[in-house]
């Protein structure tokens, strides 16, 4: 006859706590390790550590969103180029597109590469309406010309089907083709 509570069960019981423990701590140490390399990569530091960046970020140090504005607000690379949406998607777009980046900045010719025409063709593949509307809240502010109250209230809408930056191209990047040129010593004759 077997005695109750002796012997194998106390050890597997035992056992269940420690790796529970043990799980628990490595899903602490992944959350936040996971939220340290988030909020690492979302600085424009981080982005022009691949240096072909180095010219959008000066385009973008000039331009309104870069700080040049009375709030001295400027938003982060992510805060354009990433979905705002659901966390999910922000991820998944963050990965695709820092991967793409990095293999991108080790295989491309900077100063051959046509960044403009780069730029004209995939600029709604990488610039988000949900971004531009998490800060612009308000697309028809006092103030604003009689065209653009109008263009505003037809996408508002669903009248047209653009995105924010067919209408507003360059708007992150002052004189995007000109810093390009320059830092890649480009010459334009």
């Amino acid at each position: 006859m077997a005695l109750k509570g002796t012997g194998r069960p106390k050890k597997s019981r035992l056992a269940l706590w420690v790796g529970l423990a043990m799980g628990i701590v490595l899903a602490l140490i992944v959350v936040l390790a996971s939220g340290f390399m988030i909020e690492t990569t979302n600085t424009d530091q981080f982005c022009v550590s691949c240096h072909v960046m180095t010219p959008f970020r000066t385009a973008w140090q000039d331009a309104v969103h870069g700080g040049k504005n009375p709030q001295g607000f400027a938003a982060q690379c992510v805060d354009c180029h990433l979905p705002h949406g659901n966390f999910v998607e922000y991820l998944v777009t963050k990965a695709i597109t820092g991967t793409h980046d990095v293999i991108s900045n080790m295989t491309i010719n900077g100063a051959e590469h046509d960044w403009i025409g780069n730029a004209e063709k995939n600029r709604t593949k990488f610039t988000y309406d949900s971004a531009c509307r998490k800060c612009h809240h308000d697309l028809q502010a006092k103030g604003l010309p009689s065209g653009g109250l109008r263009a505003h209230r037809t996408y508002l809408l669903g009248e047209i089907q653009k995105q924010c930056v067919e209408c507003h191209p360059h708007v992150g990047h002052k004189d995007m083709a000109d810093k390009v040129d320059r830092y890649f010593k480009r010459n334009n004759s």
